[in-house]
């Protein structure tokens, strides 16, 4: 079966649920304020592509490749980022909206989240290994058996993340963030004093 080939070419407006991208290699485009929600991504390639303003929320992404893949102003609710290729798997997410995604088992270190939502994502057993999560909303995320050394939380809040249970070396946090990494305990921190 013959697969499309497409370099350096924006896409403005299209709702693909109406119609449908072709499924093919993506180089160098740009997707401005599409709508991919609910539509099957699976086994589309998108390299060095920017998304800005699009609806990816509940689509299927069963092997699709994301290769230094920008997403700005993005709505990704539900979003299972375990099921794409793992090869060469990388991304950054800007001003996006993340609740309910998962990234469970994903390689995804260095990635950067900056000013996004990401209320009950699940972080399970990923490598996040030099990420940053710059003030990012994190609240009721799951961090269970996660590599987050030299992770960067500083700017963040709402995280509830377990010493115990996830690799923190050298990752960074701020003192007001302190009580995510209590949590547990149920241990009243006051500073007031």
């Amino acid at each position: 079966m013959h697969e499309e080939y497409i370099q350096e070419k924006t896409f403005k407006k299209i709702d693909f649920k109406e119609s449908p991208l072709e499924k093919g290699e993506y180089e160098n485009c740009c997707f401005d304020n599409c709508d991919f929600s609910d539509f099957n991504l699976s086994e589309y390639k998108f390299i060095d592509c920017e998304f800005t303003g699009c609806n990816l929320s509940m689509a299927k992404l069963d092997m699709t490749v994301f290769r230094d893949a920008e997403f700005k102003d993005c709505k990704m609710l539900g979003l299972h980022f375990e099921n794409c290729s793992d090869f060469g798997l990388s991304f950054s997410f800007e001003n996006c909206l993340l609740n309910h995604s998962t990234f469970f088992k994903t390689k995804i270190r260095k990635t950067v989240f900056t000013n996004c939502v990401l209320q009950e994502t699940d972080f399970s057993f990923a490598d996040l290994t030099e990420a940053k999560f710059d003030n990012c909303d994190l609240s009721r995320t799951a961090f269970n058996n996660t590599i987050l050394e030299k992770a960067d939380f500083r700017t963040s809040f709402n995280y509830s993340i377990d010493p115990e249970q996830n690799r923190i070396k050298k990752a960074k946090f701020s003192v007001s963030g302190i009580q995510g990494l209590l949590d547990k305990y149920n241990i009243i921190i006051d500073n007031t004093i």
